[in-house]
């Protein structure tokens, strides 16, 4: 489908930065091997997966703060055939901009 006037053009998507693109640079600043600085990122994921597991909350200044909060059970409805269907109670990860991060961005 070709753009036409009556057609706005899709914005390029962003680039996603990926765990070694972080370890990467890291490493660069800080003189270590990039191996060495992708096993401490992963580690930290693994240490704030357990946290979160535990249902703590992680503060990371600059950041901001992530929790995982409980969503109750509720009634929804199949958008195709209208039908209410009951969604089950589940956790998801919430995360709350720090002020210092709203601001940059």
């Amino acid at each position: 489908m070709a753009n036409t006037p009556d057609t706005p053009a899709k914005a390029p998507a962003p680039a996603t930065i990926t765990l070694k693109h972080l370890a990467a640079a890291l490493a660069e600043s800080h003189e270590l091997s990039k191996k060495k600085a992708e096993e401490i990122l992963t580690d930290m994921v693994g240490k704030m997966t357990e946290h979160l597991k535990n249902g703590e909350r992680i503060r990371i200044v600059g950041l901001g703060i992530l929790q995982v909060r409980t969503r109750a059970a509720r009634v929804g409805r199949n958008p195709a055939t209208g039908e209410e269907i009951q969604i089950k109670a589940s956790k998801k990860v919430a995360f709350r901009p720090a002020k210092e991060l709203k601001d940059a961005v």
